[in-house]
């Protein structure tokens, strides 16, 4: 299958791209005009070096339509740390994502699956959701003796995205160099409409990047300059392949931070009898801001999330281990008044935050917490608590703000979106991953069709069939995360207490019902 290039002096330009010669040309930059040198031309060019975009061109080169497209990718940051990342078996990056069985399948497809490091994996079964104020519960037991359908057996596995990252970067390096380049710790310093090149291709409405080396000197070579005659942003929150193409977003800050960390749990498990917990966690706790969520990992280890306000989340990073272990565990064991005062107690001083405190006195937190458990009601099962936190790994305490965004468009001429570049959602129901290897597989296929009909990967009528695909269902699971967001974000028994608490019992009590939420979040 040849490039999508076309080698004539004066190759076809697409309707759309006609209407953008006439406009006034899309331009970002953040350095100086590029050089007339005439660029090099891509097939796709993809801006970032995520998951997301690193998933898109190991999905091209897996597909043979497309695996002889000349494509480029373009990260700032050093992808050979990326390929030679390793931790022991102990510890685990606080930066992990929960992969549905559907993500899992396109990574299998690609050949992606192959290179990740599956002992650093964990697939759980089942889930218990519950109300911290109500007491009102949901489980989603993914077993085979429970579930309503047989076919399902994986809520969802999690794994470090380091280890994804890593296995992304070997399956691209084992497709071969033909066709390809990747430039690492590189910045894209200005995009801009190309111009028409005397005896060569019209770029007047295709993208030129300049690229840049992350690192000044004095001896930095000129700005390289690509073309592409589609343009991927696959660049995150702030992405500057959307503001080029001129595409605006809607959404809001929720003033929250998601506190995460990497936990060690007790060995004396009294409910599982493996060494890894197979059960996902999750507790809202409308008073304090947000849900918190223990997420399993191997080895007894866990992941934890916690959405709360600014002020608990500065709160929470200022403890020293063991009052931060003691917190953790008072907030899935604890009433709201007992957790609200535990966060109100004055900071211990004579430890920072990651050292160890080898002392043998009782940590206030701990003293308090033992304290409230003799007068708080547990529920009946211990399945239906995790086990408890005893240890918290040294560096891994951090937070980040939780924001929703969508952009009004995933598409431009010769410009498409995927992952946080579109949209940015929630993360209480452990989508965000998801739905941006969703949007690459659906521009894969997009692509893959452009090329086997011989259409132009670039033009916009070709782009609608990945928007038409992936807009609403990314708008649908955004927009109900938000809504979750804030019914669970109103304290106290009034109406709205009321109704999400009868909705949960009235959906576990109907398992037809909680069998369809199972199979929708597959």
């Amino acid at each position: 299958m040849r490039a999508l290039v076309r080698p004539a002096t004066r190759p076809y330009v697409c309707p759309s791209c006609q209407l953008g010669r006439l406009s006034a040309r899309r331009r970002f930059a953040s350095a100086s005009t590029p050089s007339s040198a005439s660029p090099e031309i891509y097939d796709v060019v993809c801006v970032g070096g995520g998951p997301a975009g690193l998933g898109l061109l190991a999905a091209l080169r897996a597909t043979p339509a497309t695996s002889k497209l000349k494509v480029a990718l373009v990260e700032t940051q050093d992808l050979q740390k990326a390929r030679s990342w390793s931790l022991d078996a102990q510890h685990y990056s606080n930066r992990v994502s929960s992969l549905t069985p559907s993500s899992v399948s396109f990574l299998q497809k690609i050949g992606v699956w192959d290179h990740v490091d599956t002992a650093r994996v964990q697939p759980y079964q089942e889930m218990q959701v519950w109300d911290g104020e109500t007491g009102s519960r949901i489980t989603f037991d993914w077993s085979m003796e429970t579930s309503p359908f047989e076919d399902l057996r994986t809520v969802a596995t999690m794994t470090e995205n380091s280890n994804l990252v890593r296995a992304l970067l070997s399956r691209i390096a084992e497709s071969g160099d033909e066709n390809l380049s990747i430039f690492s710790n590189t910045t894209v310093s200005s995009i801009a409409n190309g111009s028409d090149i005397p005896d060569g291709p019209d770029l007047s409405a295709w993208p030129v990047l300049s690229l840049a080396p992350t690192t000044s000197s004095s001896s930095a070579p000129p700005p390289k300059q690509i073309a592409a005659r589609l343009l991927v942003g696959a660049d995150g929150i702030n992405s500057p392949v959307r503001r080029f193409a001129d595409i605006s977003t809607s959404g809001w800050d929720y003033d929250r931070h998601g506190v995460v960390a990497t936990l060690s749990l007790s060995d004396l498990d009294p409910v599982h009898s493996t060494p890894n917990i197979k059960t996902a966690f999750q507790r809202f706790l409308p008073a304090l801001g947000g849900p918190i969520a223990l997420l399993p990992l191997p080895n007894n280890t866990a992941s934890l999330v916690w959405s709360t306000t600014v002020a608990n989340a500065a709160y929470l990073k200022s403890l020293p281990p063991r009052a931060f272990i003691a917190t953790v565990n008072a907030a899935f064991r604890l009433s709201m008044t007992d957790l609200t005062y535990m966060l109100r107690m004055e900071r211990p001083s004579a430890t920072s935050p990651t050292s160890t405190d080898s002392s043998s006195t009782v940590d206030p937190h701990e003293d308090e917490l033992t304290w409230r458990l003799q007068y708080t009601p547990q529920p009946r099962k211990p399945s239906q608590l995790p086990p408890l936190v005893t240890g918290v790994q040294e560096g891994s305490v951090a937070s980040f703000p939780l924001r929703f965004r969508h952009a009004s468009s995933y598409i431009s001429p010769r410009v498409a979106l995927v992952g946080d570049a579109a949209h940015v959602i929630h993360p209480l129901a452990g989508q965000g991953l998801n739905l941006g290897l969703g949007d690459v597989a659906a521009l894969a296929q997009t692509v893959e069709y452009a090329a086997t009909h011989g259409m132009d990967a670039g033009d916009l009528l070709t782009l609608e069939r990945y928007a038409g695909e992936r807009f609403a269902t990314n708008a649908k699971i955004g927009g109900a995360c938000d809504v979750l967001h804030k019914l669970y974000n109103v304290p106290g028994n009034g109406p709205v207490a009321w109704a999400r608490s009868f909705g949960l019992d009235v959906i576990d009590a109907v398992p037809f019902v909680k069998g369809l939420l199972m199979r929708g979040a597959q």
